[in-house]
């Protein structure tokens, strides 16, 4: 035995309901029974949290991985510029405009070979791994 129930909805999700029930080829009622039944159940709430868990998880697993790239970017621009500050002396003052001048030159191909580098896609990481292992065909960043 059913009971009957009368409710409207919005033109919209009224819509959307005719939709979905003609491609599914099921009446609206049972379309909507259905949903009701799945909000209503007690352990919807259970599914809901486990489906956020995961993608929090996936998340910080996400985040866990940029922070390392970070800080290994980080430190790898600290070194070089530790051992660029100790190695390089400094220049005479008649000397610097001239220097200035290449500085200027050399920062316009950095900033080329920089936008050359970004757009062929190769990372710093799997040029790395390339390096660690040379017999790696195809180089690929790890997806944890």
């Amino acid at each position: 035995m059913r009971t009957k129930h009368t409710f409207r909805l919005p033109p919209d999700l009224a819509g959307q309901l005719a939709d979905y029930a003609s491609r599914k080829r099921v009446p609206q009622a049972l379309i909507v029974e259905t949903a009701l039944a799945s909000f209503l159940s007690p352990d919807n709430s259970e599914r809901m949290e486990a489906a956020l868990g995961r993608r929090l998880d996936r998340l910080t697993r996400h985040v866990e991985r940029l922070e390392r790239h970070i800080t290994i970017s980080n430190e790898a621009l600290a070194l070089f510029v530790r051992f660029w500050l100790t190695a390089t002396p400094p220049l005479p003052d008649t000397a610097q405009p001239a220097a200035q001048a290449k500085g200027r030159e050399r920062y316009e191909g950095f900033v080329e070979a920089l936008g050359r580098r970004l757009a062929r896609g190769q990372t710093l990481a799997q040029e790395i791994s390339l390096d660690i292992d040379p017999e790696q065909t195809s180089p690929t960043v790890p997806r944890e």
